[in-house]
């Protein structure tokens, strides 16, 4: 069930990037589903590997270089989706910016209000 939660609140938020910042459009909620649903499945597939094979540059930039990773992994889901597009990838940085503190809070606010 929180599984669930968690990917409708994805959802919402990949919404309200779109809503806050005009570079990220998502067409409707069902392709927000969607494009939430393929960002999980490149954060845990893609993501780690990359991490990996970037590790002397993220090391060397501090970790910075895990923002440009993400970036990467926005871009890559509005590549393969025609309901989530970003119109470059500055627009994919502050896009993956955004939904990363929202998936922040939305994580805050699931372990307050749905604990184990």
């Amino acid at each position: 069930m929180k599984l669930i939660i968690k990917w409708l609140c994805s959802a919402a938020a990949l919404l309200a990037v779109a809503y806050l910042y005009s570079g990220v459009t998502v067409t409707s909620f069902p392709a927000a589903l969607l494009a939430a649903a393929v960002l999980a499945a490149l954060n845990t597939v893609v993501r780690p590997v990359l991490i990996l094979l970037t590790l002397p540059v993220t090391v060397v930039t501090l970790g910075l270089f895990l923002f440009v990773i993400n970036a990467l992994m926005f871009w890559a889901a509005a590549g393969l989706l025609s309901g989530l597009h970003v119109t470059g990838f500055v627009a994919a940085l502050i896009g993956s910016l955004i939904f990363s503190l929202l998936q922040l809070a939305i994580e805050f606010l699931l372990e307050r209000l749905l604990p184990k």
